[in-house]
């Protein structure tokens, strides 16, 4: 599957502890768009409501061509509606008992697109502030050896 949206966000924003992959439902012009790379994650998570997963706040943009083709809904699209994501019971009530523990959230972490659209969901305990800066110092210093810059 070829990966056609990250949110390299969350992994630097959260400490991500398992992933889990997930289905989408989309509407015809959201698949043409997705497989276009046309998907932006950032500030997205995923909630349950009637303990159902849904992805929300995630920005897919409205198919280019859409207009274009008959009976489009081009005109009234919402590129940030809630979308509910497809798995097994079983693996949804393990996902939501993980979300309600303390500290603990859903990230998508990216989006794939084969014969499917699917999404790389990561359950993740936030990163203090510190954690962070010590991160980027572990990054540059690691950079300059690789470059072979003196310290």
């Amino acid at each position: 599957m070829k990966v056609v949206a990250h949110n390299r966000r969350a992994r630097f924003d959260y400490e991500i502890l398992d992933t889990v992959e997930a289905g989408i439902v989309l509407i015809g012009g959201e698949v043409k768009s997705c497989r276009g790379g046309q998907v932006n994650l950032s500030g997205a998570y995923v909630s349950f409501l009637g303990g159902k997963p849904f992805l929300k706040k995630a920005k897919i943009s409205a198919y280019k061509f859409a207009a274009l083709q008959p009976g489009a809904r081009a005109p009234g699209y919402e590129p940030e509606r809630d979308r509910e994501l497809l798995m097994k019971k079983s693996e949804a009530e393990r996902l939501r008992a993980r979300a309600e523990e303390k500290g603990m959230t859903i990230v998508p972490l990216e989006v794939r697109a084969g014969k499917y659209i699917k999404v790389l969901l990561g359950v993740g305990r936030g990163r203090k502030t510190l954690d962070k800066r010590q991160r980027i110092k572990e990054r540059e210093t690691s950079r300059r050896l690789r470059e072979g810059r003196d310290l």
